[in-house]
């Protein structure tokens, strides 16, 4: 074969090539996470703070219950979310920080144990169970621009009628701080709990199973 037909065919070769990876190319489905996929918070929007309670003693069992590097997960559709909320509150001078977030069944079922009540904790035998569990809630306060917690209604986990999501207290700057807090989370799409104010879970919650457990638990003593 010639140099001029070695040429040309080379060229055609080059060119059914590219042709049939275009067509391969344009023909493939491009696919991302899905909305109920488990996703680090951070991940989503790292402007979001996390102090996860149960990665440390600072909680009511006074011993930690996740791993100490434990991260904070929710499905990604819930993430998408809380940085809505997010947004809505740096606007203003605020931001969010992150108490507890997804909760294997393990853990689930520790604080049972420890408090047993419905009014504040779910059984872990329920057939709804907890919406921590099912990675579509999460446990969050309020923060200034600096980061430092504002004045809410009482701390985390109390057990108490001043926990109540109807703040009945007569600080004015706690009630202006919590209505912010559940104006924002409502722009983000959830709802909260009557019992804990920091509580708030999405809004479609129900199409999420539970998981028990993404290997992230301490085991129990």
């Amino acid at each position: 074969m010639n140099p001029l037909a070695l040429l040309r065919q080379t060229i055609l070769s080059v060119a059914i090539l590219t042709f049939v990876s275009s067509i391969d190319t344009y023909g493939a489905e491009v696919t991302g996470p899905s909305d109920s996929e488990f996703v680090d918070i951070k991940s989503v929007d790292p402007a979001i703070l996390v102090e996860l309670r149960y990665a440390t003693p600072n909680n009511f069992t006074r011993r930690p219950l996740y791993r100490a590097d434990m991260p904070a997960m929710v499905r990604l559709s819930v993430a998408r979310r809380l940085a809505v909320a997010q947004k809505f509150l740096e606007k203003r001078g605020y931001g969010l920080k992150i108490w507890d977030a997804y909760r294997p069944k393990a853990a689930q079922a520790q604080l049972w144990k420890a408090i047993g009540n419905h009014a504040y904790v779910a059984d872990p035998k329920d057939g709804i169970g907890s919406m921590h569990t099912r990675g579509a809630a999460v446990d969050v306060t309020l923060v200034d621009g600096s980061g430092r917690e504002v004045p809410m209604p009482t701390e985390f986990d109390n057990f108490t009628p001043a926990a109540m999501i109807d703040y009945q207290g007569r600080s004015p700057v706690v009630r202006s701080n919590l209505k912010l807090l559940q104006k924002a989370m409502a722009h983000g799409g959830f709802y909260g709990l009557r019992t804990e104010w920091w509580h708030f879970c999405a809004s479609d919650w129900k199409s999420y199973p539970a998981v028990p457990d993404i290997q992230v638990l301490v085991r129990a003593p």
